[in-house]
């Protein structure tokens, strides 16, 4: 064994808004052993994505949130290291929902094999794990996007909206997107090639909306939510449709905002514009993972699809690592913590 003892990572509070630091608390327990059927492998990279705010509870989501005491969840890959199991041998990698633990026991029925020589392994994380499929799913089964019109994505330099951006593009659409900051933006239209993008941060905000969206907007890929929503909802054209994919700039929030109420605009907007507005949540359309695999292997394979990957090295950076989504300070490419 790599390490002597099972480090886990686990919620010691609920957050009061936003997620601190001394809401997650290290401890350490006994390495598992495997039963007949099953198997214990060690993890080495961690998936740290925005709705784990959500599993925190104390938030807008309407998910169960995980017990105090448990280890945070979220997706892994990781190296089996003991087998009792017929299907998975010591040396094969296995992605896994095993959360935040250094290592975990399966019964082979929650872990898929990867194959390190068709795709590096961080992917399983991103493009080709739930993060890819988030956005490919948000792209390919609420609406029948027409070829030529105008899609929106906001949280565009982030990875779920990156691969929706880039989707959007192969499926003929002109794509504008929306980020924080001149450095995401330009990396919208430089290295994704997208066809315009708003920087949602900058002064002249709702003047980029005006020259970016001159033929108002198509179909509309929602990652953001916040005060961004009611300036660009503004440009919704007759039979607009929308996917709800999250809501991030909420994801702290327990009350109601405070201000304008948008609602009344939004319900009108729906009304006369024949606005379609549909929303999924992962867990119940996973059965739709073997389609998109097939889809959007190759596509990574080949390099038409682009990612970008940031990775921190060390285990106990996990906390802060998530609380860098939220503070502005992530560059806003694929974030995985790396355990060596």
């Amino acid at each position: 064994m790599k390490h002597m003892s099972n480090r886990q990572i686990v919620l010691a509070a609920r957050p009061d808004g936003m997620a601190r630091l001394s809401d997650f608390k290290a401890v350490d327990t006994d390495i598992p052993s495997p039963k007949d059927g099953e198997v214990l492998f060690r993890n080495r990279l961690f998936s740290v994505d925005p709705y784990q705010r959500n599993l925190m509870g104390n938030g807008s989501s309407e998910w169960p949130a995980i017990d105090i005491g448990d280890p945070m969840g979220g997706p892994t890959v990781g190296v089996v290291e003991q087998s009792r199991h017929p299907d998975f041998a010591v040396g094969d990698h296995v992605q896994s929902w095993s959360g935040w633990q250094r290592y975990a026991l399966s019964d082979g029925s929650d872990i898929r094999k990867l194959d390190a020589d068709a795709a590096p392994l961080s992917t399983a994380l991103g493009p080709l794990g739930l993060t890819g499929f988030t956005a490919w799913y948000g792209m390919t089964k609420l609406h029948a996007f027409k070829p030529g019109g105008t899609l929106v994505v906001t949280g565009a330099a982030g990875a779920v909206g990156s691969t929706a951006a880039q989707l959007g593009k192969l499926r003929g659409l002109r794509v504008v997107g929306v980020a924080g900051g001149p450095a995401k933006a330009a990396r919208l239209t430089d290295e994704l090639g997208l066809d315009a993008a708003i920087d949602y941060k900058a002064a002249d905000f709702e003047d980029q909306v005006r020259r970016a969206l001159p033929d108002g907007i198509d179909a509309f890929f929602e990652n953001v939510g916040g005060p961004i929503f009611p300036v660009l909802m503004e440009y919704f054209n007759t039979d607009a449709k929308m996917t709800l994919c999250g809501t991030i700039a909420d994801y702290s929030e327990t009350e109601l905002p405070t201000g304008t109420n948008y609602l009344p605009r939004l319900i009108t907007l729906i009304h006369y514009r024949f606005v379609s507005i549909k929303a999924f949540a992962i867990p119940y359309v996973l059965d739709s993972f073997p389609e998109f695999l097939a889809e959007m292997a190759p596509l990574v394979r080949d390099g038409r699809i682009r990612y970008g990957e940031e990775f921190i090295d060390g285990f106990d950076a996990l906390p802060a690592a998530l609380m860098s989504l939220f503070d502005g300070t992530h560059s806003g490419r694929k974030l995985i913590v790396r355990d060596r």
